[in-house]
C-alpha cells in the first residue's frame, strides 16, 4: 500500500441504510430439521448490511441466522466501524430489531435528579443522544409490485430529518433504495445469491467467506459508475466507494486488496 492510499479513518460517512438480503446454504430452509444438528448450518443465512448511499460504501456485513442478535452485532460494529460518530441519518425497512439495536448502541447513561427525599438515588437511565435520527420505510404491495411506500421518524423529530435529508447529496426523501440496488449488485457479484441458481452455496464457512470477499473487496476494488468525477472536457476519474469515501486514493487490484494486512492498516492511519 503505498503511503496516501489511506488518508482518512474512519470513512467520511454521514448516513446509513441498513437491510438484510436472503440466500441459503445447502437447501432450502423448509427442508431443514431443527431435530439434525447439522441443519442448523443449512438453509437461509442473510446478509445484514450497512450501507452508505453517498459513497456507496458497503460498511459493515454480518451474514448468519436472521435474528435479533445478528442486527445487535451489525449495529455495534457499524458504529466502531465509524468511530461512534452520530449519522445525519439512519433508514432502515420496519424490521423491528434494528429500534433495540440503535437504542443499545447508542444509548447513554444520564444522572436522575435528586428528589431530596430520604433513600437511595434514582439509578441513571439510558437515553438517547439528541442528534440521532432513524427512521423507517413501509412498503405496500399488490400483485407482487410495491404501490405504496410511508415512513416513519423512530428516533428523532420529523424536522431533524427533513433537515438531515436537505443535507444529503443523494435523498430527497426517507428511502432505502441505495442498498436494495447494491443488493443486486451483490448477486450479479456473486453467483452464489442469485435466487434460483444451482450454484448455491453448500458449505456454511465458504458461504460466509464469500460473503466478506465479495462485499469488502467492492468497496476498494470496484469502480462504481455514479461516484466518477469529471477531470476534462471529456474525460472522469473512475472512483471505487473507498476512494470516495476517503479511505485510498486510487483503485485497488485484487491482489493488492487481499494480501494488504487490515489491522496494519488500521493501525497505520
Amino acid at each position: 500500500m503505498s503511503t496516501t492510499s489511506a488518508s482518512l479513518f474512519p470513512p467520511q460517512t454521514r448516513e446509513a441504510q441498513f437491510d438484510e438480503k436472503w440466500s441459503f446454504v445447502g437447501k432450502k430452509e423448509k427442508h431443514c430439521d431443527a431435530d439434525r444438528p447439522e441443519d442448523a448450518r443449512q438453509g437461509d443465512n442473510w446478509d445484514h448490511v450497512a450501507f452508505d448511499p453517498e459513497h456507496r460504501l458497503v460498511l459493515s456485513v454480518v451474514p448468519g441466522k436472521r435474528t435479533e442478535d445478528k442486527v445487535q452485532q451489525l449495529v455495534q460494529d457499524f458504529k466502531e466501524r465509524t468511530g461512534g460518530r452520530l449519522m445525519n441519518l439512519l433508514t432502515s425497512d420496519e424490521y423491528a430489531p434494528y429500534k433495540t439495536a440503535i437504542f443499545a448502541a447508542y444509548a447513554v447513561a444520564e444522572e436522575q435528579p435528586r428528589t431530596g427525599r430520604p433513600g437511595r438515588p434514582k439509578k441513571p437511565r439510558k437515553v438517547l443522544p439528541t442528534g440521532l435520527k432513524y427512521a423507517t420505510v413501509h412498503k405496500e404491495r399488490a400483485n407482487g409490485r410495491v404501490v405504496k411506500v410511508t415512513t416513519r421518524v423512530v428516533f428523532g423529530t420529523v424536522a431533524a430529518v427533513l433537515a438531515a435529508l436537505a443535507l444529503s447529496l443523494v435523498s430527497k426523501v426517507v428511502n432505502t433504495v441505495f442498498i436494495e440496488r447494491h443488493n443486486g449488485s451483490d448477486r450479479n457479484r456473486n453467483r452464489r445469491k442469485v435466487r434460483k441458481t444451482c450454484c448455491f452455496s453448500k458449505d456454511w464457512q465458504v458461504h460466509e467467506a464469500m460473503t466478506y470477499f465479495t462485499m469488502y473487496s467492492y468497496n476498494f476494488c470496484w469502480p462504481v459508475r455514479t461516484l466518477r468525477v469529471k477531470v476534462g472536457e471529456k474525460d472522469y476519474q473512475q472512483r471505487t466507494p473507498a476512494m470516495a469515501a476517503g479511505l485510498t486514493d486510487h483503485i485497488w487490484t485484487i491482489r493488492e486488496w487481499a494480501t494488504s494486512p487490515a489491522v496494519r492498516r488500521i493501525r497505520d492511519v
